[in-house]
């Protein structure tokens, strides 16, 4: 049941992590973490309404900022991405049969 529920809830973006578990908890804007790490506004506000995906760019930018490990928002992005892509091509995966190899 949980696993049917789901997929029927879209899979969060980085851009509510950003928001949900370290902007609104540390009490900072969009306009602040754009000028502490040196990009464009309208990129964070893109990234925080799921416009646009995290780059490598932002990532090191991201890490060094909240003093995580370099790849911990380009992961969070791919998780997004694959998950998307699954329930997008969930029929075709489902006609693929791993390969088995003939033992010897």
């Amino acid at each position: 049941m949980e696993g049917a529920m789901a997929d029927h809830l879209p899979p969060i973006t980085p851009g509510e992590l950003l928001r949900e578990e370290f902007l609104e908890p540390m009490g900072l804007t969009s306009y602040r973490l754009a000028k502490e790490i040196g990009v464009p506004l309208t990129r964070i506000v893109a990234i925080l309404k799921g416009d646009r995906a995290i780059t490598a760019d932002t990532d090191l930018r991201l890490c060094r900022f909240f003093q995580l490990s370099e790849g911990y928002w380009l992961k969070a992005q791919v998780v997004h991405d694959l998950e998307l892509q699954r329930r997008a091509i969930a029929p075709e995966l489902e006609q693929i049969h791993p390969f088995e190899a003939a033992c010897a």
